[in-house]
């Protein structure tokens, strides 16, 4: 199916029942067209309803991160981490975050020399409606170090795969 007809085939979904979880395929088929404003719209609608869908959060972060919103990015990849710690594709995201805007890795000061903090519990999924509003996409809230832990995990995953001659799948 054409990329065109599967777009209007999934937006006819959504609009014939809001309340669908097809918002998510849209969005991502939105962001991979490169058409992020769209993505980012089609997410916040969706998670309006839906606002514990993790892959919605991964769309909605890949997206912003596409247009330059790096703090909401964070956001939207932290809030996916919270629920699910080993989610590769908010790892991913949290990694590109960090590539594409040059914040350095910083120690933590904690335990030894140069090591990062200890991911703690996994936080239970809270139904965070504020997603959906753009103050989160436009203040900076307050920095946690979950990003650096995350990255962390997954640069250990990279090199206990490249260790044991696993290829590593492209995303």
């Amino acid at each position: 199916m054409p990329d065109s007809a599967r777009l209007e085939e999934l937006r006819r979904r959504v609009q014939s029942d809001p309340a669908s979880i097809a918002f998510a395929a849209l969005a991502e088929e939105y962001r991979r067209a490169g058409r992020f404003d769209e993505a980012i719209a089609a997410c916040a609608a969706g998670l309006k309803r839906h606002p514990s869908y993790l892959s919605a959060h991964v769309t909605l972060g890949r997206a912003l991160l596409e247009v330059g919103h790096h703090d909401g990015a964070r956001d939207a990849f932290e809030f996916v981490l919270r629920a699910a710690p080993e989610n590769l594709a908010a790892i991913r995201g949290l990694a590109d975050l960090h590539a594409r805007s040059g914040d350095p890795i910083e120690p933590s000061g904690e335990g030894a020399p140069g090591a990062l903090p200890q991911a703690g519990p996994p936080v239970p999924v809270a139904s965070p409606l504020s997603i959906v509003d753009p103050a989160p996409f436009i203040a900076s809230p307050p920095r946690t170090d979950l990003s650096l832990v995350a990255l962390e995990n997954f640069l250990d995953a990279v090199h206990r795969a490249r260790d044991s001659g696993a290829r590593l799948a492209e995303p």
